[in-house]
């Protein structure tokens, strides 16, 4: 997980107390859940300012909430597999809570807040821009903050079409410096797009933003005939 993470705890305690949920012992992680969730909106409206300088200020809160959301954490949390490392107490353990997005949202933020206590804010920065990046490419200014995936769904079932069929076609690298490859099938085309990134989600977003722009191309060619 540290290593998908890109960052190593030097004090073991602290990332095993980011990772204790409240039902399982007196001491749990909702304290770093408090700094995390402080320190990743702080990054995220940091980063947001300095990417879109010409976007208004409703835009960038857009983003940022599109951003930082139960569903994106939670979502972060399975690409690291926190599910399986998080300390539950028994019932929580039998009702699924392993996968229960609240739960994971929070541990998300109680490992970021670890980090900034464990490595400093430089550190902490860094964590939340790498595993954010796939996510912050759209451009607020063209009016919509979702990103391709999304807007990709939306399409095909406004149309009443299947939703969009992604595929791993091939995973290159060592574990650490993985590459994923990754095609994604639409109705609306004979052809399938594809996309490579550092994960699976940003390879998706890629063949998603692929799969858009051959969308855009084909009708800008049957409005020309």
């Amino acid at each position: 997980m540290q290593t998908r993470l890109g960052y190593h705890f030097r004090t073991d305690d602290l990332l095993a107390l980011a990772l204790t949920h409240r039902s399982a012992e007196k001491n749990h992680n909702q304290r770093l859940e408090f700094l995390g969730d402080a320190v990743l909106g702080f990054v995220v409206a940091e980063a947001l300012y300095q990417r879109f300088p010409d976007a208004p200020e409703g835009d960038l809160s857009q983003l940022r909430a599109a951003l930082v959301n139960r569903e994106t954490l939670a979502g972060l949390a399975r690409e690291l597999d926190l599910g399986g490392l998080l300390v539950l107490g028994q019932g929580e353990r039998k009702s699924g809570g392993h996968q229960r997005d609240s739960i994971l949202c929070d541990a998300m933020e109680a490992v970021l807040g670890a980090i900034y206590l464990d490595g400093g804010a430089d550190a902490c920065r860094g964590c939340i821009l790498k595993l954010l990046q796939d996510h912050m490419e759209h451009n607020p200014a063209d009016g919509s903050s979702k990103d391709a995936k999304t807007r990709l769904q939306e399409l095909m079932q406004a149309g009443g079409h299947a939703l969009p069929d992604y595929q791993v076609v091939a995973i290159r690298g060592e574990e650490h410096e993985q590459e994923f490859e990754v095609s994604c099938s639409i109705a609306l085309l004979d052809q399938r797009s594809s996309g490579i990134g550092r994960t699976r989600r940003l390879a998706e977003q890629q063949a998603a933003s692929q799969a858009l722009r051959l969308l855009q191309h084909a009708q800008t060619q049957d409005k020309n005939k």
